[in-house]
């Protein structure tokens, strides 16, 4: 998500910066998960950016990421669920970053209560992943491509048939 000539206001989503890393210390000290904090590219020949990574003890609930991009945010939910905040930074798409910090809540919420669900689909022309995130204030479904070596990893990690991934674990007090 590089700066755009037509994105001159970057600076308005500053304010999900620091609702991640509210967020993220907040799930850290409610939730049995593991928080890691580094580096890693957006892609393959991307640039390193600050990356924090939940991930729950249990290991049949599913993992969350959150790449601090510029000017906004990556969610990465279990193994494909992907979402940049915001879709498009640009001036004449004026997403509110209220509004999207809202929605980095709704999406986290629906994660750790166990609405992710996921699996792969085999075809004619190859394997696809399906996700699906089910919450309160959110419904909604993703498809993509995989390798053939992708596929064949994520059905021998359990992804043939779906996962419905638990809710995470409460610290107990």
């Amino acid at each position: 998500m590089d700066r755009r000539p037509d994105a001159t206001e970057t600076d308005r989503f500053s304010l999900l910066h620091e609702a991640a890393d509210t967020m993220l210390d907040e799930l850290t000290e409610r939730y049995l998960v593991e928080r890691r904090e580094g580096k890693e590219p957006l892609g393959l020949d991307d640039a390193l950016v600050r990356t924090d990574r939940l991930i729950p003890r249990m290991p049949t609930a599913a993992p969350l990421a959150i790449q601090f991009t510029e000017p906004g945010l990556l969610l990465r939910f279990g193994r494909w669920w992907t979402e940049s905040l915001p879709a498009c930074p640009c001036d004449a798409c004026d997403e509110d970053p209220k509004v999207l910090v809202e929605r980095l809540r709704v999406h986290a919420d629906a994660l750790i209560e166990g609405g992710l669900w996921e699996r792969v689909r085999r075809g004619l022309g190859g394997s696809w992943f399906e996700t699906r995130l089910i919450g309160a204030g959110v419904k909604s479904d993703r498809e993509g491509p995989l390798s053939a070596t992708g596929a064949r990893d994520a059905r021998r990690g359990g992804f043939a048939a779906a996962v419905q991934w638990a809710p995470w674990q409460l610290r107990s007090l």
